[in-house]
């Protein structure tokens, strides 16, 4: 167990509900002492975070202050690096002009302390075909679901219950089309199933994707069955880390629609689109 002080934009419960991870959630910890009473009164929280094969429970202290329930080594060798702490959005921020750009600059205040985390691309791009046409709540549950059946376990907690691993390609590639109709995936259920397949059979190499640039990037996740250019986009965005992407749902298209009539200025914002993204995403469902 470590704590680390993060005076850049940190805020856990804005990025626990910003639409990139379905594995990340705040928990309420059984107890019933005046001191948990005193924190959770001053909004001290703890949030869940499973990503691949690692758990983690991080606490807010106070005064930028973090608490990580996990070794030194971990946090310098894999959870320092999914909460991109190696950059500064605070001057990604800065780039906002508020009298040229006054919805993105609330937005940006609103949204201020969401990050974008370094995730995995098979995670994701199995979790946004399941998104396609689904509230956060059922990605979320499906995407347990499909954990529990075919992840392996963690660690098994008292409070949290079991927690499992995302499931490789070669697990779900395992499972049979009644197996996952148990997920709750709907007609998804036929595109995860193939992408696992592709993924596993090594038809298609998410790792040599890398090396792609954007452009090329996007033509080959375009190929996938079941991949159309939002689910893309969120995979180039939040699988790949590249910050420019930027995925357009419901929310981000009435934005557009309504205070970008002339069109976004995504020259002014290069190579920082995506997190311009996440703070009118994140604006626009909390309205």
């Amino acid at each position: 167990m470590i704590k680390k002080k993060i005076k850049d934009d940190f805020d856990l419960k804005k990025i626990a509900e910003s639409g990139q991870s379905f594995r990340f959630n705040e928990v309420f910890e059984k107890c019933g002492t005046q001191e948990c009473k005193e924190e959770r009164e001053a909004s001290k929280r703890t949030f869940s975070v499973t990503a691949s094969y690692r758990h983690l429970l991080i606490r807010e202290l106070g005064q930028n202050e973090y608490e990580f329930e996990c070794s030194t080594e971990d946090y310098e060798h894999f959870w320092k690096g999914y909460f991109d702490l190696g950059l500064d959005y605070s001057q990604i921020r800065e780039r906002i002009d508020k009298n040229t750009d006054p919805y993105l600059y609330r937005a940006s205040e609103f949204g201020k302390g969401i990050r974008i985390l370094k995730q995995d691309p098979w995670e994701m791009l199995i979790s946004f075909i399941i998104s396609q046409r689904k509230n956060i709540p059922a990605i979320k549950a499906s995407i347990e679901k499909l954990c529990a059946l075919a992840g392996d376990v963690i660690e098994k907690d008292s409070e949290l219950g079991t927690i499992y691993s995302f499931p490789g390609p070669e697990k779900l590639a395992g499972l049979s089309m009644e197996e996952l109709g148990r997920c709750s995936l709907g007609y998804r259920d036929k595109y995860v199933h193939q992408a696992a397949l592709d993924v596993a059979s090594g038809a298609v190499d998410l790792d040599s994707f890398k090396k792609l640039d954007d452009e090329a990037l996007m033509a080959e996740l375009l190929k996938l069955y079941g991949v159309g250019v939002k689910v893309a986009n969120c995979e180039i965005l939040f699988g790949y880390h590249r910050l420019n992407a930027f995925p357009r749902d419901v929310w981000i298209n009435r934005v557009l629609e309504e205070c970008y009539k002339e069109g976004f200025p995504f020259d002014a914002y290069y190579p920082y689109n995506g997190v311009m993204q996440q703070y009118l995403f994140f604006a626009a469902r909390s309205s």
